[in-house]
């Protein structure tokens, strides 16, 4: 392993490359402030939006109830910096991820590395999935739920607080549900969890999901169903998308054993040990034993053949010498 000289950290390390402990955390540092600025700049663009981000939030309550009710003259302006920031995180979220990725990737050999790029890409398509199935199913099924409950009862006058928080929870938490295949493949690409693990604790996986469920945000039972809904469904799919994945791991570890075989068998033909004895191991081999060498012994690198004991000489033959 070669050492990477200390003016050129911080910066991205390939496999097998070191550098000293003060570098290492001078990258962290660096990589820590890159996703600060990232959230920072973000949040000046959400910020900049936020009467479209609340309008698009607003959205999927019923028409009367789309002005949201404010009881503090700090109100509008706390709830509106609260949403700004929750968007920062989510429009930065890629940028962390990659600054995190990037700082622990060098402990990773390449075609692992290759595997995490792959599942970071099918990270985001299922993170849009997650956002995009809160925002059009998920929250307009639990509004119109809590909204229109003993309605003739209650007069609803919506906080624009406690609104806005519960409908950025239930996004953010149906987003986070559908990222289960990726925590799922990433155990099974390190080899904590197997196909046949997942196959033989299948009941088991559906209690802890429907757990997850209960567990989100979302105290009525149409949010929390339809949280478990995604979360079953992404399971099981989770276990057979395993199953692919071993099965391809299994050929590409077999293709690459032949292929070793046959270096092996090149290596052992070359180094001159056939069966007769010939070449220049033999020769040599052969050469040490006849002369009585101390070596005679070690046949070959890894080959030991214990020698034969030698009877003790008789006191008494000395006199007869």
């Amino acid at each position: 392993m070669r050492i990477i000289p200390r003016r050129l950290a911080p910066g991205r390390l390939e496999f097998g490359e070191e550098a000293p402990l003060v570098d290492h955390l001078t990258e962290l540092r660096q990589r820590v402030v890159f996703s600060l600025i990232a959230i920072v700049v973000t949040f000046a663009v959400a910020y900049a939006f936020h009467t479209r981000i609340l309008s698009w939030l607003v959205r999927p309550l019923p028409a009367e109830h789309r002005l949201l009710t404010t009881l503090a003259p700090t109100e509008p302006f706390v709830t509106s910096l609260m949403i700004s920031i929750y968007a920062a995180f989510l429009l930065a979220f890629p940028v962390i991820i990659y600054q995190v990725w990037a700082f622990f990737a060098p402990a990773l050999n390449p075609r692992i590395q290759r595997a995490v790029v792959g599942l970071t890409a099918f990270a985001t398509l299922l993170g849009a999935l997650g956002l995009a199935f809160g925002y059009f199913v998920a929250l307009p099924a639990a509004v119109k739920f809590l909204t229109g409950y003993d309605s003739e009862h209650y007069t609803n006058g919506i906080r624009a607080k406690d609104y806005l928080s519960f409908a950025s929870m239930v996004l953010i938490a149906v987003t986070v549900v559908f990222e289960l295949p990726i925590v799922i493949l990433g155990l099974v690409l390190v080899r904590v969890l197997s196909y046949q693990k997942l196959k033989k604790n299948r009941r088991v996986g559906y209690v802890i999901m429907a757990g997850i469920a209960v567990a989100l945000p979302g105290i009525d039972p149409i949010t929390t169903t339809l949280e478990m809904i995604p979360l079953m469904i992404l399971f099981e799919g989770s276990i057979w998308m395993a199953f692919y994945l071993e099965r391809k791991r299994r050929k590409r570890e077999a293709a690459e054993g032949s292929d070793g075989d046959g270096d092996d068998t090149d290596t052992e033909g070359g180094s001159g040990f056939d069966s007769d004895g010939g070449g220049s191991g033999g020769s040599s081999a052969a050469t040490a034993d006849d002369s009585g060498s101390p070596f005679a012994p070690y046949l070959g690198e890894d080959e030991y053949v214990e020698p034969e004991p030698q009877p003790r000489a008789d006191p008494r033959d000395r006199d007869n010498i």
